[in-house]
């Protein structure tokens, strides 16, 4: 008996980890360097010192330095480089080491990554990553900080990924690389050594384009991804206190985005908060308001809240948490649609 109880917690140890977020992101490099010998890494110290935030620690050890390549500090040029890879069999996955940093290279991602499935009539796809940390809250000095997956959102041609936790984070990553078409993966770095959770140790994916619910209600639907989706979570517990329910969706995938989900939970609840930490004109929550009023706009209760940054550069750690949405301010939004 006590073997059997042994064994069975022992297959239980096997088949799962407990994993922080970024070792679901190191997890699912690990997986997919081990599956397909195309798959290899580019970035700036992701070899010998395993990344600025250890995304890859280890990984040049195990799959050597012709699969995790340390790379001179020229995002356009890595960037560069990789879509030459990608066009010739390859499965680049890169690293920006902060969103921030990816401006040098946007000429790259405009003009070649996003374009090269129509520029050659589909004859041939562009299989590559980029992977970047990003977002405020662990006191980074200027630029570190961005929050502008908008502007990628507006470029057909590449999915923009940010996943909130290590199980997605090892899915959405696996899913990412084994895509045909280039995805950019925004990785929420005050979400990177959080919360654990129990992640599968066999590969697995999720697909691309579909959010997910993580709690549900019939008052309010609140809109989230990355560091904001705990936020949001968060401030719908509070108001359970005061009778107020809410769905709480994670998008997941920015683009392109769930509308089918979208749309059923706003047709239930007919009140919606958005929540993002990027600066609130032109952001994705415009995006997100466009398709409920396309789709669900006669069940809306009230007009949409959203709870963003504000329009000026992210600020310098002093004052950073003034910047970011607060638990507090997605409350009163909260709030604010159901008593109107």
């Amino acid at each position: 008996m006590i073997s059997t109880v042994k064994n069975q917690v022992d297959q239980i140890n096997i088949e799962h980890k407990s994993l922080t977020l970024i070792q679901g992101v190191n997890e699912g490099l690990k997986t997919m360097l081990q599956e397909d010998e195309n798959v290899l890494l580019l970035g700036e110290d992701i070899g010998v010192n395993g990344g600025v935030f250890r995304a890859t620690d280890g990984l040049q050890k195990e799959f050597g330095k012709r699969r995790v390549i340390d790379t001179p500090l020229s995002e356009a040029g890595f960037v560069g480089t990789a879509v030459g890879m990608a066009l010739n069999g390859l499965k680049p996955v890169v690293e920006i080491q902060f969103l921030g940093f990816i401006y040098p290279a946007y000429e790259q991602i405009a003009t070649h990554v996003t374009r090269t499935r129509s520029r050659t009539m589909g004859h041939y796809s562009l299989p590559m990553v980029i992977r970047a940390p990003y977002g405020a809250g662990v006191r980074s000095p200027e630029i570190h900080s961005d929050s502008v997956e908008a502007l990628f959102t507006h470029m057909p041609g590449i999915k923009v990924v940010c996943p909130s936790n290590a199980y997605d984070a090892k899915g959405l990553l696996i899913a990412a690389i084994e895509d045909p078409d280039p995805v950019l993966f925004l990785e929420p770095m005050r979400l990177y050594r959080g919360k654990r959770m129990d992640v599968p140790a066999e590969k697995y994916s999720i697909e691309l384009g579909k959010g997910t619910t993580i709690q549900t209600g019939e008052d309010v639907t609140v809109f989230a991804w990355g560091a904001m989706v705990p936020i949001a979570e968060q401030a719908a517990n509070e108001m359970k206190e005061q009778g107020i329910s809410c769905d709480v969706v994670d998008l997941r995938t920015l683009y392109p985005l769930d509308k089918d989900m979208i749309a059923e939970s706003v047709q239930k609840t007919g009140r919606v908060v958005i929540v993002h930490e990027a600066h609130a004109t032109g952001g994705v929550g415009s995006e997100i308001t466009s398709v409920i009023n396309d789709t669900s706009f006669l069940y809306l209760k009230a007009p949409i809240e959203r709870v963003t940054g504000f329009d000026v550069p992210v600020p310098l750690f002093a004052i950073e948490n003034d910047y970011l949405p607060t638990t507090e301010r997605v409350k009163e939004a909260i709030k604010k649609v159901v008593e109107f």
